[in-house]
């Protein structure tokens, strides 16, 4: 994030060597990181919300109660029990069950979908960052004539057109996000491209690739680090969005988008089947939003 602050480590990394300054400055300022993370209560409890729900979806399961597919028509809409703790769906499927399995789909979406977006998106913002000229021209008016198109919208679009599966909500997700990503990598590389340790490496004839990945991608990761966390929570409430049209995971696998949708129709004779996941988005949106605010204040190189 900063440039080296002794002579030798900029000697090093002028020279291609990352290796003194990674032993002198990068330990003791991502101690300092951590510190100040721990430090923020709502960071800690987005951070304890996430970790909740991905334990939950990695050990469905073991901790889910019922097959979440099983049906039993003696148990239709029934509310909240000993047995069925969030009670059962239209069909007599247990809700908790489906809720946990649900989380599989939603936080995969997340990740993978903004896994895609930053993969695209940042190469191209160095690019265009870096290289100036028509290059940049080209992408910037690329990237704002797709801003100009909502977000959901466009993943709607991009969803209907690629067909109904999951697989293709994530990868409709991912590219709707990539300008998001193209700008904030665009924005970095202009502020570190005319640095003086970038330029010591240009002096002594380093390739403009290994300048962009020894020397300016490390400063434009800890602000793609926060974005792409902020992103995970717009792209559950996306996944949720898609499944609730029809676009998502299709049934009978469980998804929260698509149990919502099922609940409409029953909101006066049970709803208990909305409350749930309803609660459920709410909450590991909420998890993201404050680890993403929390990396956003614990990296903030101006309070290192």
């Amino acid at each position: 994030m900063n440039p080296p602050a002794s002579p030798q480590a900029q000697s090093a990394l002028a020279a291609g060597d990352a290796t003194a300054y990674s032993a002198e400055e990068i330990a003791p300022q991502r101690n300092r990181v951590l510190a100040k993370f721990l430090r923020n209560r709502s960071a800690v409890a987005g951070a304890a919300i996430v970790l909740l729900f991905v334990a939950l979806a990695v050990f469905a399961p073991l901790v889910s109660p019922f097959d979440p597919n099983k049906t039993n028509f003696l148990a239709l809409r029934k509310p909240p029990s000993e047995l069925y703790w969030l009670g059962t769906d239209e069909i007599g499927r247990d809700i908790l069950s489906r809720l946990i399995h649900g989380g599989i789909a939603s936080l995969y979406a997340g990740v993978v979908s903004v896994l895609i977006a930053v993969a695209i998106g940042v190469p191209i913002g160095l690019a265009a960052g870096w290289y100036s000229g028509w290059v940049d021209a080209t992408i910037s008016r690329a990237t704002d004539a797709l801003l100009a198109v909502p977000f959901l919208i466009l993943a709607i679009a991009l969803a209907a057109a690629l067909g109904p599966s999951l697989v293709n909500a994530m990868i409709a997700i991912g590219l709707s996000q990539v300008p998001i990503f193209v700008r904030l990598a665009r924005g970095q590389t202009l502020a570190v491209k005319n640095e003086d340790y970038v330029e010591g490496a240009r002096a002594v004839g380093v390739a403009d690739a290994m300048i962009l990945v020894r020397h300016v991608a490390p400063n434009v990761f800890p602000p793609v680090l926060v974005q792409a966390t902020l992103t995970v929570a717009t792209a559950i409430i996306a996944e949720a969005s898609l499944s609730f049209l029809g676009l998502g995971q299709q049934p009978p696998a469980p998804s929260w988008g698509s149990m919502l949708n099922t609940a409409k129709n029953f909101l006066e004779q049970a709803p208990w089947m909305s409350l749930s996941p309803g609660v459920a988005i709410f909450l590991v949106v909420l998890g993201f939003n404050l680890l993403g605010d929390g990396l956003r204040d614990a990296l903030d190189p101006r309070e290192l």
